[in-house]
């Protein structure tokens, strides 16, 4: 088949990659220049993708994956075309569809007979019948369903293990026809691989949900759960720490029984997924008061947890605090809604020197997204963890000179390694 993937970001390229491992010719989309030049190097434009470069070397010098600006370069012609261009919301839920509406714009003026356009950006319900069709076929003068076919098929992988994530999960496809629904089976069983799932109820592969909006709730239920579980575990801790209770223990315990799957409580909810779909949820559902009071509740936890650090260590007027952690997650290189933001806005807020330390950001870097760059050994009043990077759970006093008071908002170490310092854990009195 001769696919086009329509934007090389960290999922974007990957899928570019796997569906060229598979044999087909794959051409990649992307308005950055810089990007589209270095994939045709055959160079990784980010760092952090399990086999992305190894992958890269062997099908670019092949011929079997190539990247233009240009979707007339890319789409004529296409079995298939994958979108996988950024969806942006506002704290208010809203969500901002420009660059997918320039892409799904740019696709329509240039898409031929006889494509299969899959969408894999989460989307609010609705969104691919009732915005995409309509502008696909406005601008190409084809019909869909008889013409060309579109599906929705979200993305449901984690940046950094992209190809294991891909085989591990059912891939899931809804059509706006029964025809697009097949084709779309078609071409996934064409480009995927999938591990033996003895625990699923039914055999791991694509799995066909009978609507694009059956898909794309699939998608916002799976995320939104995660973020309502996780507010209920951050309510469980605030309590939890207010009666002398280990929340920790308390989980352990509710999860030993089947039907309990407590998430683990912590300063911040970060990254693309989590906090954002479930805005997207709402912009759905606005009277959704669970997933609200969920979602308020993770984006008041790092005001809460420096609230901790000020009532172990005192007035935070002038000390100089480390935030251990600018990356949302540990191990990977990424703020996007990072609890780094909020944390350092409230030390700042108490008249504290907020410093940033990551071990996968240069002090370049970090002066960009405007914090101070620290470094392991310089003289610190406090320290908080914010993200769960493997270094921070070595970290003892003698890295921090001079350290008071270490809140571990993310539970990567433990009170015997901080002798003689005032330690404090989220969930624990």
């Amino acid at each position: 088949m001769k696919i086009a993937v329509i934007a090389l970001g960290k999922i974007g390229l990957p899928l570019a990659v796997q569906f060229a491992s598979k044999g087909h010719e794959v051409v990649g989309v992307d308005v950055n220049a810089d990007v589209v030049e270095q994939v045709n190097r055959a160079v990784e434009p980010f760092p952090g993708e399990a086999r992305l470069q190894e992958k890269l070397s062997e099908l670019v010098p092949s011929g079997a994956l190539r990247a233009t600006t240009d979707y007339g370069d890319a789409v004529p012609g296409a079995d298939a075309v994958v979108v996988v261009v950024p969806l942006f919301v506002d704290e208010e839920a809203r969500p901002d569809f420009a660059w997918m509406d320039a892409a799904t714009e740019e696709l329509g003026r240039h898409l031929t007979e006889g494509t299969l356009v899959s969408y894999e950006t989460t989307l609010p319900v609705g969104t691919t019948r009732n915005r995409w069709k309509p502008t696909l076929e406005k601008l190409s003068g084809l019909k869909e369903g008889t013409d060309f076919h579109v599906v929705f098929s979200p993305e449901r992988v984690l940046t950094g293990r992209v190809f294991e994530d891909l085989r591990k999960y059912p891939k899931l496809i809804g059509g706006l026809s029964s025809e697009g629904a097949r084709r779309a089976i078609e071409f996934y069983e064409a480009v995927l691989d999938f591990d033996d799932r003895p625990d699923l109820s039914r055999p791991n592969g694509v799995w066909d949900l009978g609507s694009a909006e059956a898909s794309e709730l699939a998608k916002l239920a799976e995320t939104t759960y995660r973020d309502v579980n996780i507010g209920l575990a951050n309510q469980f801790a605030r309590y939890a720490a207010t009666v002398g209770i280990d929340v920790y223990q308390v989980i352990e315990a509710a999860n030993s029984q089947p039907y309990s799957h407590i998430h683990q409580p912590g300063i911040a909810v970060g990254g693309h997924c989590i906090p954002v779909y479930p805005r997207l949820y709402l912009w759905n559902d606005p009277e959704a008061s669970v997933v609200r009071a969920a979602r308020a509740t993770n984006a008041g936890m790092p005001e809460y947890t420096i609230g901790l650090l000020e009532g172990a260590h005192g007035d935070l007027s002038g000390a100089r605090v480390v935030v251990l952690g600018a990356s949302y997650r540990g191990g990977v290189k990424e703020t996007a809604f990072s609890g780094v933001f909020a944390t350092v806005e409230a030390l700042r807020s108490r008249g504290a020197t907020a410093l940033v330390h990551d071990p996968m950001f240069s002090d370049e870097e970090l002066r960009g997204f405007g914090f101070e760059p620290y470094h392991l050994g310089e003289e610190v009043d406090a320290a908080v963890v914010q993200a769960d990077h493997r270094e921070y759970a070595e970290i003892g006093p003698d890295d921090l000179p001079g350290v008071r008071t270490f809140v571990d908002g993310r539970r990567v170490s433990s009170a015997d390694r901080w002798p003689g310092v005032t330690y404090r854990v989220i969930g624990k009195a």
